[in-house]
């Protein structure tokens, strides 16, 4: 005989009966739930059949919790709470921009787009709960196709299957030298020229240390020129304006990173220039995946003001 299905108590049982154990009287409570006294009692009589036991201890004068009533209020109580956030969490998902948007970024890319992220979504999306996560792109992907990530902003292409990207701009590298290096603040700088530089490079992990091994590989360059390793962009300029040798920065890095020295200049490579390609990476088939899409399209407009050409 296949096994018999257990009465489930109500969501109204559930209510009647925790606002019985909050107010201890019958009238009051039924006021609060805005129903009568006697639906009230009832709800709380149909709950103590259901669960098999006595809730509440009826006198003539007050109303007292039984001691499994004293037990079950504060699990009804729970329970109705977690229903509440059901609704609510589903009436976010109703209303786009809305509830939590858990964002990675790339620690290349972090320091010199969020302002312009932050900016958009506080002016445009004000209901958005975003929450950013800096980490590696090894660890931005597994976080975005485990759920614990929403959305990624990072160098692409990927090539990782399940994964859709919106691309969001191009954007050049540039030679940052000492003062005294020969090619600093040089305009048309030809690639091979990179073939015989000390190029100071980020440590393994960063994405923006295999796009640089990729650009010396075009120009020609056969062997890894890694002599001296930083874990960000901010310390490798730092080695440069020390005179340990010369590195390459996205564009939208250079303002930020070469303000801090007087000892730089930036030099700007023949065309075509080498790139990278930025954008916004989502799970495919994501419910939000209209909302990302819109998302991108306005940051392509926020982004315009950036030494970038957006896409």
């Amino acid at each position: 005989m296949p096994p018999v299905r257990k009465r489930q108590p109500s969501l109204s049982q559930l209510r009647a009966f925790a606002a019985v154990a909050e107010h201890l009287h019958f009238r009051a409570a039924a006021a609060a739930l805005g129903m009568s006294q006697p639906a009230l009692s009832g709800a709380v009589s149909a709950l103590e059949e259901t669960l098999g036991v006595t809730l509440v201890e009826r006198t003539t004068r007050k109303v007292l919790l039984s001691p499994a009533g004293e037990r079950l209020a504060v699990r009804a109580k729970a329970v109705l709470a977690e229903v509440g956030a059901l609704m609510e969490e589903a009436e976010a998902v109703r209303a786009p921009f809305t509830g939590v948007l858990r964002l990675g970024v790339i620690p290349t890319v972090a320091p010199y787009l969020l302002p312009t992220v932050l900016r958009l979504v506080h002016d445009r999306y004000p209901a958005l709960d975003l929450q950013v996560h800096e980490e590696p792109t090894s660890n931005l992907l597994d976080g975005l196709l485990t759920g614990r990530l929403d959305l990624l902003l990072l160098a692409v292409p990927l090539g990782v299957p399940g994964v859709v990207e919106l691309p969001l701009f191009d954007e050049d590298f540039v030679l940052v030298t000492p003062l005294d290096h020969w090619l600093g603040g040089m305009e048309g700088i030809p690639r091979e020229a990179l073939r015989e530089l000390n190029l100071l490079l980020l440590d393994e992990g960063h994405c923006l240390l295999d796009q640089a091994l990729d650009i010396c590989r075009e120009a020609g360059r056969a062997d890894a020129p890694v002599t001296t390793t930083a874990a960000g962009l901010s310390t490798l300029v730092q080695l440069v304006a020390g005179g340990l040798g010369v590195t390459l920065l996205p564009r939208t890095a250079v303002k930020v990173e070469t303000a801090r020295s007087s000892q730089l200049l930036t030099g700007c490579f023949a065309e075509p220039a080498p790139t990278r390609r930025i954008a916004l990476a989502m799970r495919a088939g994501a419910a939000r995946g209209d909302e990302y899409e819109e998302l991108a399209t306005a940051l392509r407009d926020a982004l315009k003001p950036l030494p970038v050409r957006v896409l």
